[in-house]
């Protein structure tokens, strides 16, 4: 359910993009996220962090593009939530409180060395994405850059969520094997 909380206001911005256009769509975005995020805390009586700061950046950059009619903030706006992303997964990983084990770990037991695997392999996601969004927003045009925000990074997203599963679970059968068989 939560999941599909999150693809909301990427639906609606999409939609009234195709319908109007990127500003009605833009300002329809900063109301459906701040939306998600009260509706979000109403059911599970906490925010993530990610949430918020996608929040704050999606105001920020949504508000400018409204109010200076220029579509280049909320192409920023995309960018710079993945470098922040990567930032933030890589400090928290170099101070030792890596985000992503934070995450998970409560659910998931796996070594340090895949722990830090997982959290560069999306570091390297993030930064991939956070420059593929400025080749294709500054140098294609707005409809080939909105299909490819709405449809390209979120197929990207949930194809290396599936591949991280699926390195997750390949370490985490090899952990259970080993633990069986010195029974």
């Amino acid at each position: 359910m939560k999941q599909l909380l999150d693809f909301i206001p990427l639906i609606i911005f999409f939609v009234l993009y195709k319908m109007q256009d990127i500003y009605v769509a833009t300002g329809a975005l900063i109301a459906a996220t701040a939306v998600q995020i009260i509706i979000t805390y109403l059911m599970f009586k906490k925010v993530e962090k990610m949430q918020v700061i996608t929040f704050l950046m999606v105001a920020i950059f949504g508000g400018m593009t409204i109010f200076l009619h220029d579509d280049n903030f909320i192409k920023w706006k995309v960018t710079l939530v993945y470098l922040i992303f990567a930032i933030g997964l890589t400090v928290s990983h170099v101070i030792g409180k890596s985000a992503i084990k934070g995450m998970l770990g409560k659910e998931i037991t796996l070594p340090e060395l895949i722990w830090a695997r997982v959290t560069w392999a999306w570091v390297a996601f993030f930064l991939v994405c956070a420059g593929l969004n400025i080749y294709v927003a500054f140098s294609l045009p707005l409809d080939v850059w909105v299909n490819f925000k709405v449809f390209g990074l979120l197929a990207a997203t949930l194809g290396f969520t599936l591949i991280t599963g699926v390195y997750i679970y390949q370490h985490m059968a090899k952990e259970d094997a080993e633990a069986k068989s010195s029974e």
